[in-house]
């Protein structure tokens, strides 16, 4: 017990930080839910799936890449506040994570969206 969902996040940002986000794809369980402002709701692996394929080719496209600025979690939960970063700007975003069996079963991203669209266009 403990920080069982920190580390899994932690794990997640580790990850996704090679920027190979296909590969983050095995640390969500089945079902699992992900939220995004723009992209709207993902539900199962297989639309995950789709949804971090397309976050390769966008990502690299617009030059754009996260990173960590705090992680804090407890057993099934956990939180982040992370940056995008492109050469045109900053935006800064939160997620809330909840996690079964060492896997992420709901992702949900905050962020201004308006904010978000000037760090990328």
């Amino acid at each position: 017990m403990g920080n069982e969902a920190r580390g899994v996040i932690q794990n997640f940002w580790h990850v996704q930080n090679n920027r190979d986000y296909a590969a983050l794809v095995e640390l969500f369980t089945d079902d699992a839910v992900l939220q995004d402002p723009i992209m709207g709701i993902k539900q199962g692996i297989g639309e995950i799936k789709a949804f971090m394929e397309t976050m390769n080719v966008s990502t690299k496209d617009l030059g754009l890449h996260f990173e960590t600025l705090e992680i804090s979690g407890d057993s099934e939960t956990a939180w982040c506040r992370w940056v995008a970063v492109t050469q045109k700007g900053r935006a800064e975003g939160c997620g809330i994570y909840k996690t079964s069996s060492g896997k992420i079963s709901y992702y949900r991203d905050y962020y201004d969206v308006e904010e978000f669209k000037k760090a990328v266009s």
